[in-house]
Order: structure tokens, then sequence, then C-alpha cells
């Protein structure tokens, strides 16, 4: 208790600080997370629907021998991006070798095809990880598809049979979703389309970027008067109108994203989502999501406040309050348990780059 303590009791020093850099020193000691777990399969929670007997003696690395550590299979992929982003933009970090070989043994095509062969092996495969592990998925593919470098070009081909399989999934998926998810959790559906349009612009998939705009359109476009008041709730580690913000910027130009924020949140709810997120008990693996909520706020607010003019009084509100956000979440990441360790220094990257 004594060590949670002290960490709240940093917050109203560091609040104000200069914003967080992700120096090589930062990357190293944030790179420890991922490369402890990766190849750690226990404990393991599965999403895998037991459809048959002969399934139930089935260990996490049988069903997965790729993404089978860091508790569950869409934790392993963001932890997998992470190192892959590490690599690429820090490539002279002391632990780049180790990296490396970590991603050699993850990324051997023959374990990549049965991940892929995963959705066509099971029953019931259809909505493993849907939408929030098929994001990340294709979050990781984006990182290799855009590095020039002679490894990536072979991890990236090697994973191409699981990203057609999300992506035809996706494809699939999306027509028929009537209804956005507004959740805070995995569901949540603005987040995994703003990971699946960023995809779709690289990869110069024009349908699916069509697709996906047109879809955000009809979930969100219309949404006024949000009621961002009531958030969070207890597990929350997305606040469900940041990242429905944080989409719209991708998809509506400059002028109109201005005129759907206005009208989009209200004083009330503006000054809820700035509120440092209480986290009771760094570790209760449910608990701890709110650490995370930090960094997903800051990432949001970075992106949104980019999106906007000059003369916004959001853009410098959120600049602000990100540095907040990522000073308050940086302290409380080091001091959990398995519950965060395994999932929020890929947050935490992600949040702290420009």
């Amino acid at each position: 208790m004594k060590r949670y303590l002290h960490a709240f009791l940093l917050l109203p020093i560091i609040s104000f600080a200069q914003s967080p850099k992700l120096t090589d020193e930062m990357a190293v000691k944030l790179s420890e997370k991922p490369l402890h777990c990766i190849n750690q399969e226990y404990p393991n929670k599965t999403a895998h629907i037991i459809n048959t007997a002969n399934e139930v003696p089935l260990s996490p690395k049988d069903l997965h021998p790729s993404f089978y550590g860091c508790f569950d299979w869409h934790s392993s992929v963001h932890g997998h991006w992470m190192l892959v982003r590490l690599l690429k933009t820090k490539p002279t970090l002391s632990v780049a070798k180790e990296i490396e070989n970590i991603l050699d043994n993850s990324f051997k095509k023959e374990n990549l095809q049965v991940e892929a062969d995963y959705f066509t092996k099971y029953q019931l495969t259809t909505t493993f990880e849907r939408t929030y592990g098929w994001a990340w998925l294709l979050k990781l593919d984006e990182e290799l598809m855009t590095w020039n470098h002679p490894k990536a070009k072979i991890w990236h081909e090697n994973l191409k049979p699981l990203t057609d399989k999300i992506l035809a999934s996706w494809k699939t998926y999306l027509p028929k979703q009537t209804y956005p998810n507004r959740t805070g959790v995995h569901p949540n559906t603005a987040f995994a389309m703003v990971f699946a349009l960023d995809w779709a612009r690289a990869a110069k998939d024009k349908d699916f970027e069509k697709q996906l705009t047109e879809k955000a359109k009809y979930f969100y476009l219309k949404n006024t008067k949000t009621p961002a008041y009531l958030e969070p709730d207890g597990s929350d580690f997305f606040s469900p109108s940041l990242e429905i913000a944080d989409l719209m910027r991708r998809i509506l130009p400059q002028k109109d994203f201005v005129k759907w924020l206005d009208n989009f949140y209200e004083k009330r709810s503006l000054e809820n989502i700035e509120k440092i997120p209480v986290v009771s008990d760094l570790s209760d693996y449910q608990t701890v999501h709110l650490v995370g909520l930090s960094f997903t706020k800051a990432w949001c607010m970075k992106g949104i406040a980019k999106s906007l003019p000059e003369s916004h009084p959001l853009k410098k509100d959120f600049q602000k309050t990100a540095t907040i956000f990522l000073n308050n979440g940086l302290p409380l990441l080091f001091q959990g348990n398995y519950g965060g360790d395994h999932w929020l220094a890929s947050f935490a990257v992600y949040a702290l780059e420009d």
C-alpha cells in the first residue's frame, strides 16, 4: 500500500512537468515487460471456445505458437508490435539483439501459418479477438510494412497469411455491424477502426478505407452531447468518447471536424474526461486497466490537438492534459504485478510517441 501511496503523492509534483519523452533509457526499461512475457505461457486467459472434447487438452502454445504468451493473444500481439517499433525507431538499443532474436522466433513462417489456420481449423472462431486483437494485428503488420529493413520484409511476408485472414474477416463483418460498441474495454469499435483505417491507408487498400470511413460516419457523424460525464466504468482502459473523436479527426476535413467536436462535447463532459483516473489497487487485474486509461487518453488528446487549428481552445488544453496523463501513468506502470506487466508497456510506448 505504501508504494501506491508514494506514486499518488508524486502526482501534484509531476502533473505540470514537461511532457515525458521515449528516451533510450525509457525504451529499454519498457522493453523488459514484453521481453519477459512473450515466451511466458502461464498464467493464460485463452479466448478459445472449446467446441469438442478433442480440443480440451490443447495448450495456449498449441493453439497459437507465435502469440501464446503475455497472458492473452492480443497482449502478445501488441507486445510484438512494441518490440518491432522500438527496433525500428531505436536500432542501437542495448537490447536490440535480444529483441531481434525474440521476433525471429515468433515470426517463423510455420508458426504464423498455424496462427492463420486457426481461423479455419476450429469452429466458432469468427469472433475470436474481434475487433481489438484484429486491430493490433493490423497495427503490427503496418509497422512491418512501412519498415525498409531486410528482416522486416521477411517477417512481414511471413505474417501475411494471418493478416489476410484478419482482413477478410473484418471486411465480411463490417457491413453486418449494425451498431458500434461504445464500451471502454476491448470491444470498443472506434479504437479498432482507428487502427484499421491507419492500416488501410498505409496498405493503400482503398476499398477497406472507404468501407471504414462510411461506417464511421454512419456510427458517429450525428452524435452530439456525448455523455462523457459518466466515464469511466470501473475497468476502462479507453475513453469511449475520446476514441470516437480520435477516429473522426481522421475522416473529416479540419473545418468539419471542429464543428463536429464542438457539438460532441459539453462543458461537463470535457471537465470529466480530463480528470485523472483513481487506481485503488494496482494488483487487481481489472482495476489496473485504469492505468492504461491514462495512456489512451493521452494519445487521443495528443492526436485531437494536432488536428485542431491554433485558435481552438482545446488545442493547448488537450496538449497540457495529455502530459498530465502520461506523467500519471508512467510511475504506476512499474509498481503493479503481471496484471499490468503483460500489456501496459506497449500502451505507454504508443502514447509517448509524437
